[in-house]
């Protein structure tokens, strides 16, 4: 059954906040400036069991905004009329009726949608409101709110629920759905996110605009996919704002945008780090992957526009200092990984939002990963990893101290969490960690998975380990690894200090 609610009104009427309170959190970016909001933000309101939709604001003015924001910000708000089901109208007690509030209602008077007038702003004496203007606009008896203090917030919720009607009861059959897989893009401003996003969703869903810093708030949109499998994949798409450095944010609304941004990453089960194919890889975009590290997300590289490079190639211009679309694609590749080097076999996919050039092997690369995240790891065969790798390259020396691992068992997933007995903590160097990190990630085929370790170092005074069959739970016996001389698995050790 369709529960959908709109809020809409001209801008600066405080739909924004009004979407937040009855959202219960804070969502929607709330700024005194005129169409900050330009996408639709959606949320589910489980109280009353809706889907709630945020519109930006109408009629933006040249000043404020370009004539493509406004363009595209009014289509949203059309998108948001034609799939709603309640329709919020939000005008403003302070200012009173205005010509724009009379041509708004006119249009949606036309849709025949069923429509419920929101006075917002009423933080005085509501009597000395005149509501004859309102009464003019033919949606019946007003709700009058101060979405800033929360007045009349228990009318609006039972006005909803009295528009939207009771829900019809569904009988239990004790299934439950598979959970959405939830991914967002990231990267810098205009390197094409939101055009990625309406390439996989077939539509004009997200506002596109080659202005940077179109995309303000981050926005869930659910959807349907067909893996190669043949199965069907329930995904939820955050599309977010462009990351910009802290150094770099001119406005509280970019502060609050690139906070919105990194809670889309903590939100996300899997993140595409989007690039530009002729930009490559800057120190923004390795500042930017950081986040998603910092998160533990595992990471799917999507190099963008690269229509851009085969039309270049193709025509006969080429790129200054490649000879091939090969040579270029192999050395961008070779330069991404070395700058990006945090993210141990990281699918990376090329791809043309504007031709759908591998679009679908985006999300074929996330299944795959979101498969990935739940493995487990033998405990026997990781402890075998380690000491191959040990073995293999051993760690540094720190003055006249050497890491050593002793054991290995696998604590959890998404990320993996791995808890290491050594002899210091201190002594793993960043560089050594990756090393095994990288092994573990090829060794378990996790490409794009994070790994966490979590080290415990040996008590100070010495530290015995038995081997013997007596560790780990699953009957594997304790191992230790070192990096010289490796002890025979099935014999009993003793760890010096050292």
């Amino acid at each position: 059954m369709s529960r959908i609610v709109a809020i809409v009104g001209r801008p600066n009427v405080g739909k924004s906040r009004l979407f937040n309170r009855l959202a219960r959190k804070r969502i929607s970016i709330v700024h005194d400036q005129p169409g900050v909001t330009r996408d639709v933000i959606s949320t589910e309101i489980k109280d009353g069991q809706y889907t709630l939709l945020d519109t930006g604001g109408l009629g933006l003015k040249g000043g404020e905004s370009t004539k493509q924001l406004i363009a595209a910000s009014e289509q949203q708000v059309e998108f948001a009329i034609t799939a709603a089901d309640l329709i919020l109208f939000v005008v403003d007690a302070r200012e009173g009726l205005t010509t724009f509030d009379e041509t708004i209602s006119a249009g949606m008077r036309r849709a025949r949608k069923n429509v419920r007038l929101v006075i917002n702003k009423v933080d005085f004496n509501e009597e000395k409101i005149d509501l004859a203007p309102w009464y003019r606009l033919g949606f019946g008896e007003p709700v009058m709110v101060s979405a800033e203090h929360g007045q009349g917030e228990s009318a609006l919720r039972e006005a909803i629920i009295e528009a939207l009607g009771a829900l019809p009861e569904v009988e239990e059959t004790g299934k439950t759905a598979q959970d959405p897989l939830c991914f967002c893009f990231i990267g810098r401003p205009n390197v094409g996110k939101s055009s990625l996003g309406n390439a996989l969703l077939e539509s004009d869903r997200l506002i596109v605009s080659p202005i940077p810093g179109t995309t303000r708030d981050a926005v869930e949109i659910p959807f349907d996919f067909k893996g190669r499998d043949g199965e069907m994949y329930p995904f939820r798409l955050i599309d977010t704002a462009g990351i910009k450095a802290q150094t770099k944010l001119s406005s509280p609304v970019e502060y609050f945008s690139r906070l919105r941004s990194l809670d889309a990453i903590a939100k996300a089960d899997v993140v595409f780090m989007v690039l530009d194919a002729m930009d490559g890889v800057t120190t923004q975009d390795k500042a930017i992957a950081g986040e998603a590290i910092k998160e533990r997300k595992p990471i799917v590289v999507v190099v963008n526009k690269w229509d851009l490079v085969h039309k270049a190639f193709k025509s006969g211009e080429g790129i200054k200092g490649f000879k091939s679309e090969r040579e270029y694609r192999e050395k961008y590749e070779a330069a991404l990984f070395e700058r990006l080097f945090f993210t141990p076999g990281s699918p990376l996919i090329f791809v043309s939002a504007m031709s759908g050039y591998e679009i679908d092997r985006m999300l074929n690369a996330a299944v795959k990963l979101h498969r990935s995240l739940d493995k487990k790891l033998p405990t026997a065969r990781l402890n075998d990893t380690l000491a191959a790798l040990s073995e293999r390259t051993p760690p540094p020396s720190i003055g006249s101290k050497r890491f050593r691992m002793y054991y290995a068992v696998q604590t959890g997933n998404r990320p993996y969490r791995i808890k290491l007995f050594c002899n210091r903590e201190e002594q793993l160097t960043e560089a050594y960690r990756r090393y095994l990190e990288a092994g573990i990630v090829e060794e378990f085929d996790l490409n794009g998975c994070p790994i966490y370790f979590d080290l415990v170092g040996k008590p100070k005074g010495g530290l015995k380990v038995s081997v013997h069959g007596s560790g780990a739970r699953d009957g594997t016996p304790l191992r230790v690894l070192k990096s010289e001389k490796p002890l025979p698995k099935w014999k009993q050790a003793e760890v010096d200090e050292d």
